[in-house]
């Protein structure tokens, strides 16, 4: 199957089936921080189509909600409230229009400086590690059904063939949610009560420096995520989308579309590998069955039953997947040093990681006057202001 084979009923069905490669994880996340799902699913697809407006159409990449900003939207929106939290979600949007800007001034020299490995490595690590209480305290409320989503997840990883092997988050959902039904703990009342029409709930901002503060640093990881993401898809695609329309416009379109998603109550959005992995299985790299992918996913947002469905799932049976779902994302911060060669016997690498951390881990505060910073967000901060401060050996000087 190539692109050039396929009629508009066959670019249909795979756009279906690359946004069912993304539906999982795109609804996880506002499940976990109190979002509605249906908002995630229309702004994911409404975010793609903005980013492809900005690509000019050229780039086959797919939006979805960011996993980074789980437990500082948690975390936020005790301190802020919910739409406090939401203007610090449109603030990340800005911060990527910042790095559009360096990126077209600068290249991609000055964004590997001020984030390199040594830092994003255990970013990445703490937005996984963050959340493994959660996970926790989800699973321990049914272990059984904990353990019925958290196996499916893992033989889907190891033994699923095709797309299949693609959806591990969904397939866990579904199996742990049958189990969940033929054990008599999904109360189906709601979804038999929803409307089959029914808008997302839409929420508006209110302004929050707290909340800004508070977000802000946390963009740096998804920032290097979409570098990453966008290497990628051109090595499958056979194309230079970092030349053409160039990481600048790609940044950008991102950044428009997480504005968006925190304008009207949706999580920030991000590349989504998962569907990059969908076009090398099926060699369909066509942007247009990415916005196809898009569109049903606005239109399933407009199913009153989706979002009722994904409201009953069993708390147990989403603990089950994040215990895998975030041990994996800690893991992915280990191998992001190990396939950049960071060399951990180096005294200043093992101080940055260090710190990044223990601060990360310990629950670091960093208050002045009303505002403060904790978490994930202030050990980025951190880890930045490290790596530019703490001066490099004369031996890697001169392999730089």
């Amino acid at each position: 199957m190539n692109n050039k084979q396929l009629s508009r009923g066959q670019k249909t069905v795979v756009g279906v089936q690359f946004l069912f490669v993304a539906f999982g994880a795109t609804v996880l996340v506002p499940l976990l921080v109190g979002l509605d799902p249906s908002t995630a699913l229309f702004t994911a697809g409404v975010g793609t189509l903005i980013f492809h407006l900005v690509t000019k159409g050229i780039v086959p990449i797919f939006l979805g909600s960011s996993f980074a900003f789980i437990a500082p939207i948690i975390k936020a929106t005790e301190l802020y409230g919910l739409a406090g939290t939401l203007s610090g979600m449109v603030a990340v949007g800005l911060v990527y229009f910042l790095m559009s800007a360096l990126v077209k001034w600068q290249g991609i020299k000055l964004i590997k400086r001020l984030f390199p490995p040594v830092v994003i490595g255990p970013v990445i690590m703490l937005i996984g590690l963050s959340l493994a209480g959660t996970g926790v305290d989800m699973a321990k409320d049914d272990w059984l059904l904990a353990i019925i989503a958290l196996v499916t997840a893992i033989i889907v990883s190891l033994f699923a063939k095709g797309l299949l092997k693609l959806i591990p988050i969904f397939a866990g959902i579904i199996v742990g949610y049958t189990a969940a039904m033929l054990l008599g703990k999904v109360d189906l009342t709601p979804i038999s009560e929803a409307a089959w029409f029914s808008l997302p709930q839409f929420i508006k901002p209110e302004f929050s420096w707290g909340a800004i503060l508070f977000m802000v640093p946390v963009a740096i990881a998804p920032v290097i995520e979409h570098v990453g993401d966008v290497y990628t898809v051109s090595q499958v695609a056979n194309k230079d989308f970092v030349k053409e329309p160039g990481l600048h416009r790609t940044m950008f379109g991102d950044g428009i579309a997480c504005i968006v998603a925190g304008f009207i109550g949706g999580p920030p959005v991000t590349t989504y590998s998962e569907v990059t992995g969908a076009m090398v299985l099926t060699k369909v790299t066509d942007p247009a069955v990415i916005r196809i992918a898009a569109v049903t996913g606005i239109l399933f947002s407009l199913v009153g039953k989706v979002s009722a469905f994904l409201r009953t799932i069993p708390g147990s049976v989403l603990g089950g997947i994040m215990l895998l779902l975030f041990g994996m994302i800690a893991a992915t911060g280990i191998s992001n040093m190990i396939q950049n060669k960071t060399d951990m016997s180096n005294t200043r690498n093992l101080i940055i990681v260090s710190l990044i951390l223990t601060t990360g881990i310990g629950g670091a505060v960093l208050t002045i006057g009303s505002i403060s910073m904790t978490g994930i967000g202030l050990s980025a901060l951190l880890g930045v202001v490290l790596n530019l401060i703490i001066p490099h050996t004369k031996a890697e000087k001169a392999e730089s």
